[in-house]
């Protein structure tokens, strides 16, 4: 039986990406930037049985800013990798949520990420 969000929290785990930091999803290979994290899977279960790839719930999870989108998407940590391209993503809520681009990676302001 999978256990979601609702009935399962797990310990706390650290994340390995920050928020502005850029990423990269190993399966789909698109870029982009970390906007927020929860520690656990938050989704709901239709949400998460509806996805073709179905990650471990009890690992920090991702909202992410598309380069080149206007979407975003809740990627599983082991679904993503460091870009370390130092290229700039496009999308046009870059700017409601950080401050600027610097040594590679953007600096988020102190506006909350709403669900």
């Amino acid at each position: 039986m999978i256990q979601l969000a609702e009935e399962y929290t797990p310990e706390p785990v650290s994340p390995v990406f920050a928020p502005g930091q850029l990423v990269h999803h190993q399966r789909y290979g698109y870029r982009g930037v970390v906007v927020a994290y929860d520690a656990n899977c938050r989704a709901s279960r239709e949400w998460y049985l509806s996805n073709m790839t179905q990650p471990p719930l009890d690992q920090p999870w991702y909202h992410v800013f598309v380069d080149g989108g206007t979407h975003t998407t809740y990627v599983a940590e082991s679904s993503l990798k460091a870009d370390s391209s130092g290229v700039p993503i496009a999308h046009p809520l870059l700017p409601h949520f950080f401050t600027a681009f610097e040594a590679g990676s953007y600096l988020r302001n102190d506006r909350p990420w709403g669900q």
